[in-house]
């Protein structure tokens, strides 16, 4: 593994380089002050078809985005080639590094890395960078899969293999592609909908079926009685369907989790 530079110097040079005032579009490095609508934001965008000049230039231009599109997941493809074990960790970018809630992640990746797992995370900060650094800290892959947001999310200072997608599909894709399991740490919207997913895919058996771990009984709680007591109980989820789900509390538990689905 390739060493990597002390993160809190890479945050100081980052601020007296003035990057605070720059952000990525893609690849692509700019000025915040140039930037326009994001990437999906210009692909999801509705166009009147009633409106031929439009119509036609939409058309046009989703013909190249589709190249686009093919070439964010080759490099994904080409960066992730050599992961092995790695899990997958989602949770909140707003967690503040002083948190009960961080210093979890921390232990959380610190207890994945010294278990031999890389740790896979959103790149950005809060939950992502704490379970980033217990990797990191652990001396286990540090990976960041960052997004191009309308409020910049930069990559953390504790990924040492880190991309930047313009498309949320195709970082999804990654997510799951490498991952042996998914950890969700406490998290709003972004984590709700990673969770979702990853339960659709197990539930549908669109992929192998593979742990996902909930860390935080008191977290998570609510949200699992809400699905037994009125998904199950009204027949639009199968009660085992609960089962896909651990939820664990010590960060020791959730390598056990992992390590028991394991064939």
């Amino acid at each position: 593994m390739s060493t990597t530079p002390d993160p809190a110097a890479a945050v100081n040079e980052a601020d007296e380089a003035g990057d605070a005032d720059t952000c990525y579009v893609g690849p692509i490095r700019i000025r915040r002050d140039q930037r326009g609508k994001t990437t999906d934001r210009r692909l999801l965008e509705w166009v009147d078809p009633r409106d031929a000049t439009r119509r036609s230039e939409r058309t046009m231009r989703d013909s190249w985005r589709v190249l686009r599109i093919q070439s964010e997941f080759v490099a994904g493809f080409d960066a992730m080639s050599e992961v092995a074990e790695a899990v997958t960790v989602f949770g909140s970018a707003r967690l503040h590094p002083e948190s009960p809630e961080y210093a979890l992640g921390v232990r959380v990746g610190r207890a994945l890395g010294e278990a031999g797992y890389a740790v896979i995370t959103g790149g950005g900060p809060g939950a992502m960078e704490a379970a980033n650094q217990g990797a990191h800290q652990a001396g286990a892959q540090s990976i960041g899969l960052n997004i191009e947001l309308p409020f910049e999310q930069g990559l953390n200072p504790w990924v040492d293999l880190g991309m930047n997608f313009r498309y949320f599909f195709v970082r999804k894709t990654m997510f799951v592609k490498y991952a042996q399991a998914f950890v969700c740490l406490p998290g709003g919207m972004g984590t709700l909908d990673e969770l979702f997913e990853a339960l659709t895919l197990v539930q549908t058996k669109k992929v192998v079926r593979f742990p996902i771990v909930l860390v935080g009984s008191d977290f998570w709680g609510g949200l699992l009685d809400w699905m037994r007591d009125v998904l199950a109980a009204r027949g639009m989820i199968s009660p085992e369907d609960l089962d896909l789900l651990t939820v664990v509390d010590d960060p020791d538990d959730v390598v056990a989790a992992i390590e028991a689905a394991t064939p």
